[in-house]
């Protein structure tokens, strides 16, 4: 039995942040979602299913792996963006052998498949999923959460953060009282030091403040945590990452590896090699890798009526639902200093924003500009900044990756020539 993890049509309700990646390489919590199904099912192997485009990309990102074709006789197909629990290998047990579609009312949450009908998909695997391909399986209903918009992630952040906390301790043998693996200077102020866990490498300097009592909070390995920082659980902060000095880290915040990070953050998820490091508000928004905060940019998160958000996605409007819900931003976008975005702004892959005032709600892919006047980004001009600023950090732009750019460039062409854009 081998596992693949399918994107289905659902995976453009996570506008931007999908377009450089699969919906099970979104965080919530510590780490992807693809990461939380593949420690429930340890030693299996595991197999990946996108759209098209994405394929070299994750072909390079992930040498080993098949992509987009299954080889095995039986196959247990899981869909990218659940929300993993940590018994889901007691829900979905692999060593039971029928042809079987899980679902959770009208969203497929697995299905295992053999035999004709594994041949029959194995020929779709060019093309996103529905519940179409898997037509003639029994079906079982099951209790597994899932995402189906990006806010689901940043809200169940939180308790995914608890969870995650007991796979990673299980995973590295944390016992309990072991706290400490890295560098706890004097004048550090732990509050619950069993629900906090300091990995090697990791630095916390004077003054610092780590409250756990509400919720765990992890530092990972390498990361410093500079004087006077107050962290309030529960809280991750990634492998590498830099907290400035008198940052305020809030429950609910999960910042990915090697990011700089400073200001006030709440429930807010950052991917890796982002950086917001000055001050400024950023509040249960999603920001995705190589995203640049200017200083003193903010967000607002909630409503002066109190009502819930409306955000657009996919070029349309939809209710969130939420009563609190910041700023979405996609790949490589930037912002300049001073910068105020409203509830429920979205900012596309690769945009610069800058000027005085509040800008649209709705900022497509490779724009530049803000309230006075928008253009379009030259996709020459975004790629040779793109390799500058991965070059920062000892990296390079491969020939997969400006395909992709250009690519997410054609995609969005779309959305930029609805608002009036030249191109």
């Amino acid at each position: 039995m081998q596992i693949c993890l399918f994107e289905d049509l659902n995976c453009e309700h996570f506008e931007p942040l999908i377009y450089s990646r699969p919906t099970y390489n979104l965080y919530s919590g510590m780490m992807r979602l693809r990461d939380k199904i593949k420690r429930a099912y340890p030693g299996v192997d595991i197999h990946f299913h996108t759209r098209e485009y994405l394929e070299p990309f994750i072909a390079l990102k992930n040498p080993g792996y098949t992509v987009n074709k299954v080889e095995h006789n039986d196959i247990l197909f899981i869909n990218g963006r659940i929300l993993a629990p940590l018994n889901l290998d007691e829900i979905i047990p692999l060593k039971d052998t029928a042809n079987k579609l899980y679902v959770n009312g009208d969203t497929i949450i697995a299905a295992r498949v053999s035999g004709k009908k594994l041949e029959e998909i194995n020929k779709s695997m060019d093309r996103l999923f529905d519940v179409s391909i898997f037509d003639g399986l029994f079906v079982e209903h099951v209790d597994v959460k899932y995402a189906t918009y990006i806010w689901d992630l940043i809200f169940n952040s939180k308790n995914e953060i608890e969870n995650d906390f007991i796979r990673v301790k299980q995973e590295r043998n944390i016992k309990p009282g072991e706290y400490n693996r890295g560098t706890i200077l004097d004048g550090v102020h732990l509050i619950e030091r069993d629900n906090i866990h300091v990995a090697e490498g990791a630095t916390i300097m004077p003054g610092v403040v780590i409250d756990a009592s509400r919720g765990p909070v992890m530092i990972d390995r390498n990361a410093t945590v500079y004087p006077n920082a107050v962290l309030e659980g529960p809280v991750y902060i990634g492998e590498g990452t830099k907290v400035k000095s008198c940052a305020m880290i809030y429950e609910g915040a999960s910042i990915g590896k090697i990011c700089k990070v400073g200001g006030e953050i709440e429930e807010s998820i950052i991917l890796p090699y982002t950086n917001k490091q000055h001050q400024g508000f950023l509040g249960h928004a999603y920001l995705g890798s190589w995203v640049n905060i200017g200083a003193d940019t903010n967000n607002s998160d909630l409503k002066n009526n109190y009502g819930t958000v409306k955000i657009t996605v996919n070029g349309e409007q939809v209710d969130s639902g939420m009563q609190f819900l910041g700023l979405i931003m996609g790949d490589h976008s930037k912002t300049a200093i001073n910068t105020m975005f409203n509830t429920g702004t979205v900012v596309g892959f690769s945009s610069n924003i800058f000027g005085a005032g509040f800008p649209d709600k709705y900022i497509p892919s490779f724009a530049w500009g803000g309230v006075d006047s928008f253009t379009t980004y030259d996709i020459e001009k975004s790629i040779e900044t793109a390799k500058r600023v991965v070059a920062r950090r000892g990296r390079t732009i491969s020939s997969q990756e400006e395909y992709l750019f250009r690519k997410v460039f054609e995609l969005t062409q779309k959305h930029r020539r609805k608002l009036g854009f030249p191109y």
